[in-house]
């Protein structure tokens, strides 16, 4: 039996009244969260004039304190290699700004489309391939949702429509339901897709009204979660994902392989392991999006496929995720040929 016992606990902090008030408390300078994990000032750390550091207290909770190298607070903490110019990293690494056909949609595979419908998160991951995007000129208003619709039901090939951002579960329920409410009206939508990593980082996201609104949503609903380490699994983590799969919901995982916080079989086999104990089964283990300021993340390709031959000697087949890689201007997920020479590097 795996177990669910956790170090951490990110339950509600005394201080927050809901979800939304504990979103909006997110931490956001690098004082706070020092003394909250009580380290010293770093002097490898720096202060973005865009993306800034953002970071909800539940997930600062599943951190280790005084641990400057925890794998939870090496994701979210801003790095000066963040700074450096290398060549191959780009500000639209997937070529987005090609596919977007009208504000606020992304049409790069033939069945699915993925709606920006905001461009808010609830934590700053900086690996994130859309930190430049311009959520500006692609965030819909309340009176452009109409267009989108528009283009979904004139593409009667799409039967899957992505929710994502920014994260969509930042937006009320009002908010969503309304998004969700339009969608059900096109008759050839079978999915819908969220992509989230607030149930991780803000638990308290999952409440009562959201899960009523999946529980009867006509719909199918699968929730794409963005996990990678197992420590940011917890008992209450758990609880919610219990309650999102009582709804109905179809629970998934995405991971992305990043340097010195999950490139060990240890860690990724552990992963693996205990989502499959939250009730979330691992689909995607994503080589990093070469996106601009991430470059100190990525591995070679090489050492990914290592791993992943690890991976398939200790876990049963359900266990391992696909090993994948985005790349521009194709129409699907390129899956990482495994039986590459050992020695090729990305």
């Amino acid at each position: 039996m795996i177990s669910t016992k956790k170090i951490y606990h990110s339950a509600l902090s005394d201080d927050f009244q809901d979800w939304q008030a504990e979103l909006s408390g997110a931490v956001s300078d690098l004082d706070t969260l020092f003394a909250l994990l009580d380290l010293p000032k770093q002097a490898q750390v720096h202060t973005p004039k865009q993306f800034g550091l953002r970071v909800p207290h539940a997930f600062i909770k599943k951190m280790k304190k005084g641990d400057i190298n925890d794998p939870l607070l090496r994701q979210v903490l801003p790095d000066t290699k963040e700074t450096w110019t290398i060549g191959g990293y780009s500000t639209d690494p997937l070529d987005e700004n090609n596919h977007n056909p009208i504000k606020g949609l992304l049409h790069k595979y033939q069945s699915r489309v993925l709606l920006t419908v905001t461009g808010a998160c609830a934590v700053h991951c900086r690996y994130c391939f859309r930190q430049h995007f311009d959520y500006h000129a692609n965030q819909p208003s309340t009176h452009e949702m109409d267009a989108v619709m528009d283009y979904i039901t004139k593409h009667t090939e799409v039967d899957e429509v992505i929710l994502s951002g920014g994260d969509p579960l930042s937006l009320s329920n009002k908010r969503l339901k309304l998004w969700l409410d339009k969608i059900a009206d096109i008759a050839h939508i079978r999915t819908v897709r969220l992509h989230t990593r607030l149930p991780v980082v803000l638990p308290n996201r999952v409440d009562d009204e959201l899960i009523t609104l999946i529980r009867h949503y006509q719909k199918n609903i699968v929730i794409v979660l963005h996990i990678n380490h197992p420590n940011e699994i917890d008992d209450y983590l758990i609880a919610k994902t219990k309650q999102l799969k009582d709804a109905g919901a179809t629970l998934l995982n995405q991971s992305v392989l990043l340097a010195d916080i999950n490139d060990d079989i240890h860690t990724l086999s552990k992963l693996s392991q205990d989502l499959f104990g939250a009730g979330i089964l691992p689909y995607y283990l994503h080589i990093l999006d070469k996106v601009q300021g991430a470059a100190h993340f990525d591995i070679a390709i090489s050492d990914a496929i290592r791993l992943y031959w690890q991976l398939l000697e200790v876990l049963p087949g359900y266990l391992v995720p696909k090993l994948v890689q985005e790349l521009p201007n194709r129409p699907f997920k390129t899956p990482i040929d495994i039986y590459q020479h050992s020695n090729e590097k990305n």
